[in-house]
């Protein structure tokens, strides 16, 4: 935003033009402040980088591996060992970057989507409306998250989608309570009443005066719903319920390590550290975003 003052004297004006930082860059000043959530964001850029360029750094097919090979410690050939089919497991972390993102993104997008609709109608109407959408939600977060989850990924049947559609399911609860706190607070503003003064319809209020003012809340809880969906998805696939043989998904990669975890613990480690990793990544990121973008900590 610009703000221009103008000075008058006798014989001369001076005029001051002040450039004023947005709301987002300022936000992106103070993140960047923060060692944690510098680390965090390092860590989810590395993420993003893998799978972008997966099949150019991975030294060897993630799916194909030799028996020969099987069992190999960490080497300079296989520089984190390799599994009991032979596989280069280096290779595999840096191809399951890939679903871990493609999990991340699906299920947070399924909880947003959903949850922001639920708590932004639920918050703005209110009454009777509020009432039923709060204590379905009730019901849904009585139940135990990953149990919950198992129990859907069970009837719709074991596959990586599936586990993904569980999870989203599982996480509306969080974002429809998030939003609609928000969505409270919001419509209790001035120009939330001018808007319907000038006939604004209550659908373009929500969308075009109410949510962007509750933006902040959900990339917060989005950033930090996208490292528990990886790890939810890791468990459901340690489980047998998520990604199926050969795929290269950490979770999956746990379940088959186990077995050699006395013997090659190095089939363990190395996918336990990699989910390790991603799930602190995302967390110091939403904790710095958090911090950032509260204007109650604004300096």
């Amino acid at each position: 935003m610009n703000m221009r003052a103008v000075i008058k004297g006798n014989s001369e004006q001076v005029e001051v033009t002040c450039q004023s930082r947005s709301l987002w860059s300022d936000a992106l000043s103070r993140l960047l402040r923060q060692k944690a959530a510098v680390l965090g964001l390092i860590i989810v850029l590395a993420l993003i980088a893998s799978a972008i360029f997966a099949p150019f750094i991975a030294p060897y097919d993630p799916e194909k591996g030799k028996l020969s090979d099987r069992l190999q410690p960490p080497s300079a050939e296989h520089w984190l060992g390799t599994d009991s089919q032979g596989r280069d497991i280096l290779s595999r972390i840096i191809y399951g970057s890939r679903i871990s993102i493609q999990v991340g993104v699906i299920t947070v997008g399924i909880s947003l989507v959903i949850g922001t609709f639920l708590g932004a109608v639920s918050g703005y109407f209110g009454g009777i409306l509020d009432l039923l959408v709060m204590r379905f939600i009730d019901i849904m977060m009585a139940f135990p998250y990953i149990l919950l989850a198992i129990a859907i990924t069970a009837v719709l049947g074991p596959s990586l989608i599936n586990a993904m559609i569980a999870i989203g399911i599982v996480g509306i609860p969080i974002y429809a309570r998030v939003v609609r706190g928000a969505v409270l607070s919001v419509k209790e503003n001035e120009y939330i009443d001018a808007a319907k003064a000038v006939g604004c319809t209550n659908g373009q209020i929500i969308w075009r005066h109410v949510l962007p003012n509750c933006i902040a809340p959900i990339i917060v809880q989005a950033t930090l719903g996208i490292g528990t969906a990886i790890l939810d998805a890791a468990g459901l696939s340690f489980l047998g319920l998520g990604a199926k043989p050969p795929k290269p998904e950490w979770g999956l990669m746990l379940n088959q390590g186990k077995d050699a975890l006395q013997t090659a613990p190095w089939t363990v480690m190395f996918p336990g550290l990699a989910i390790l990793l991603v799930v602190l990544g995302f967390n110091l990121l939403g904790d710095g975003l958090r911090d950032a973008l509260d204007p109650k900590l604004k300096d």
